[in-house]
């Protein structure tokens, strides 16, 4: 795999492989020593140009667990300030020759594009309302943990549609891993075309005992120019997720950062059906996997150690059970 750009990058076969192998690295977590020397000597570039917690704290880690010199960059405080563009953003930043960029930016296609700029091996970690296939990636991986295959698991994705880059890569994900899905919402913030996608619609809650699975999506008014709803009261009292709405046997999900009271009661992400933390902690893990994959499998363009280039330095050994998988 040389980039992850999108989910749609990956057929069934990909993201098994990929959740197989963040499975191999859940062994790595509970070590007293986190460190595996699988990618010791490449370089992974952090290049955010949106605020996020998650989403960066994880890539750090997994770059770091896996021994990868990281270096974090910020728009805030940079000379996008001053009006520098993402291109020559990324090609001043790229003349320190990182192996790897983890991009996020408020720009759908922006990651698609800078793989025109650099040689680097490029992870997309959101762009604008568009994708963010490692999240879809990490959920479907919290779902296999806890339920094995997800072939015809109902999974009702439920919320602020329109504005979410999650909702577009987890519906395509979790179809292609034999999920039925449907997507709930107020006609407002459900997009007219989500169909085409293969899932169902829904406007209200009155059909949600069907599901197997809650994915409960946050409001995101920093993307929002205009009214959407009549108020988050309103809101809350037709679309919240609470312990009316979810029943004992259903599973309960969520990206974060999570609106208590809003798309979500506080008792109901607390509560024994939530995997909101199995995901975050799947998160690093997932991200360990694909890094591993763009860099050191031979999709990306590694340079080993010595300098030379070659495919992730593997010697002709198998790439998915490399023994280097032992303490750095």
């Amino acid at each position: 795999m040389r980039h992850l750009l999108s989910i749609e990058d990956l057929d069934r076969a990909g993201i098994e492989r990929l959740c197989e192998r963040a499975a191999s690295f859940a062994e790595v977590a509970d070590r007293p020593i986190k460190k595996v020397p699988a990618l010791r000597g490449r370089t992974v570039l952090n290049l955010f140009y949106e605020s996020s917690t998650r989403t960066r704290s994880s890539f750090e880690l997994a770059a770091k667990r896996l021994s990868a010199d990281v270096v974090n960059f910020a728009a805030s405080g940079s000379s996008v300030e001053k009006g520098e563009s993402l291109r020559d953003t990324v090609q001043t930043l790229a003349a320190h020759r990182p192996h790897a960029i983890v991009v996020r930016t408020p720009w759908a296609g922006a990651s698609k594009l800078i793989t025109q700029w650099t040689d680097a091996a490029i992870v997309n970690a959101g762009d604008g309302q568009h994708e963010h296939p490692t999240q879809a990636l990490l959920d479907i991986y919290t779902l296999r943990s806890r339920l094995g295959s997800l072939d015809g698991l109902n999974v009702w994705v439920v919320g602020d549609v329109r504005h979410s880059r999650v909702a577009r890569s987890l519906v395509l994900g979790l179809q292609t891993m034999g999920a039925n899905v449907t997507v709930a919402g107020p006609p407002t913030l459900v997009p007219q075309d989500i169909s085409v996608l293969g899932c169902d619609v829904r406007y209200t809650l009155d059909d949600l005992p069907e599901a197997d699975v809650v994915y409960a999506l946050r409001m995101q008014n920093e993307r929002m120019k205009q009214a959407y709803v009549p108020s988050l009261r309103e809101y809350a009292a037709a679309y919240q997720i609470n312990n009316r709405r979810l029943g004992a046997r259903q599973l309960l999900m969520h990206p974060g950062p999570v609106n208590r009271g809003v798309e979500l009661a506080g008792d109901v992400v607390d509560g024994p059906q939530s995997l909101i933390l199995d995901q975050v902690r799947a998160g690093v893990l997932v991200r360990m996997a694909v890094l591993y994959e763009v860099l050191a499998s031979g999709g990306g363009p590694t340079s080993p150690p010595d300098g030379r280039r070659g495919r992730g330095g593997s010697g002709g050994r198998d790439p998915l059970n490399p023994p280097e998988l032992h303490p750095a």
